[in-house]
């Protein structure tokens, strides 16, 4: 198979859909890659590192597009991207489809194969190729949180450990997830004080286990998520509703409800972000202000440290390419129960249910959809 890796055209936007290595893996198994020249300069993976491993080098995204039988990238499609895309061909990437029904268009107006790496399970019910991206995210989100406090930010002025004798930073954690728990790691480590609020009591169990009484957990109830919200310095918003748009559980009067100055990081803006006064935003603009509290919500934040995302990306999306390359999308989708989740457009159709729901779309299930 012809597998296909465009650069990345998304502002600031420097990962890339497979490293050297993983393109030595498929060569070696006999395959052809075929890379955009200056697809992974910008984390010192330039065009001799591809050739050395066995890909050719094409000098624009027009000739991967044409040529190539799977597109392999880490951002969901942008409209140029989409229109480029023709039948039958192979997309495996990131797709956040629920809140864009102008991406779900395209798609299906395309008749491509689009395999999202968000919905992909494993046998346990989890996402494994969401879960690198969540963690890089969740460690990011106190970061950026951290960043956005400051008084030149718009922020409250806050350091989020505080010093001896001033209080730490009120940290909460919307969601116990792989997000929420990186993100409590993280702000733990800088001596703020975290509380993380989940539905599962099984979830919190196992966070109490682990952490103790450095970390306050919560049962999410609309009156604890409101005196938490109310009473924060930072909020991060870490819910996830596989595939389909996330819960707006902050709504605009709550808002006005916070400090002036206070910090809401949205890391569920990729799915709509679970704050409703959320707006996506890039690297270059990432903040704005919105009843004088700060938003933070740029919807690839991974993307920031596009190396250490690639490398964690690439670790768990191959085995999935080499499959797909291997036996062909029909075949590896009949294969494995848990790659056939990821199925969300097939020939015009929409083949995952949450998907279909939030657009007010038609559904076919994909087993369907691939005569199964």
């Amino acid at each position: 198979m012809l597998i296909g890796v465009p650069k990345e055209i998304k502002t600031h936007e420097y990962r890339v859909g497979l490293t050297p290595a993983g393109v030595r893996e498929l060569t070696q198994s006999g395959h052809s890659v075929l890379v955009e020249t200056h697809a992974g300069v910008g984390i010192d993976f330039d065009d001799d590192a591809y050739r050395s491993a066995g890909a050719e080098i094409a000098p624009d995204a027009e000739t991967i597009f044409a040529k190539a039988d799977m597109i392999v990238k880490v951002k969901e499609p942008q409209p140029q991207e989409c229109k480029r895309l023709r039948e039958g061909q192979i997309l495996f990437t990131y797709l956040h489809l629920a809140p864009d029904p102008e991406q779900t268009k395209l798609l299906r107006e395309s008749g491509c194969i689009a395999i999202a790496y968000e919905t992909v399970t494993d046998r346990h019910g989890r996402l494994p190729l969401l879960a690198p991206m969540s963690e890089v995210a969740g460690r990011m989100s106190i970061q950026a949180g951290a960043h956005s406090l400051e008084r030149a930010q718009g922020g409250r002025g806050m350091l989020l450990g505080g010093v001896p004798g001033v209080a730490p930073a009120r940290v909460v954690i919307i969601g116990g997830g792989v997000v929420g728990v990186n993100a409590a790691r993280m702000a733990m480590g800088t001596g703020a004080r975290v509380t993380i609020l989940d539905k599962s009591i099984e979830r919190l169990t196992e966070l109490d286990n682990l952490y103790g009484p450095r970390l306050e957990t919560l049962y999410s109830t609309t009156d604890s998520l409101e005196t938490s919200v109310t009473d924060a310095d930072l909020v991060i918003g870490a819910v996830l509703v596989p595939g389909a748009a996330a819960p707006k559980l902050v709504n605009r009067a709550l808002l006005k409800k916070m400090r002036r100055g206070a910090v809401v990081v949205d890391v569920a803006i990729d799915q709509g972000g679970c704050f409703e006064t959320s707006r996506p935003t890039t690297h270059s603009d990432p903040i704005f202000i919105e009843e004088d509290v700060v938003h933070y919500c740029v919807a690839n934040m991974p993307g920031a440290v596009a190396r250490t995302s690639t490398l964690a990306l690439t670790n768990a999306t191959l085995p999935f390419v080499h499959a797909l390359a291997d036996k062909g999308y029909k075949q590896a989708l009949a294969d494995d129960p848990h790659l056939l989740e990821g199925l969300n457009v097939h020939h015009g159709d929409v083949t995952y249910e949450a998907v279909a729901q939030s657009l007010e779309l038609d559904y076919v299930p994909a087993r369907k959809a691939l005569g199964l």
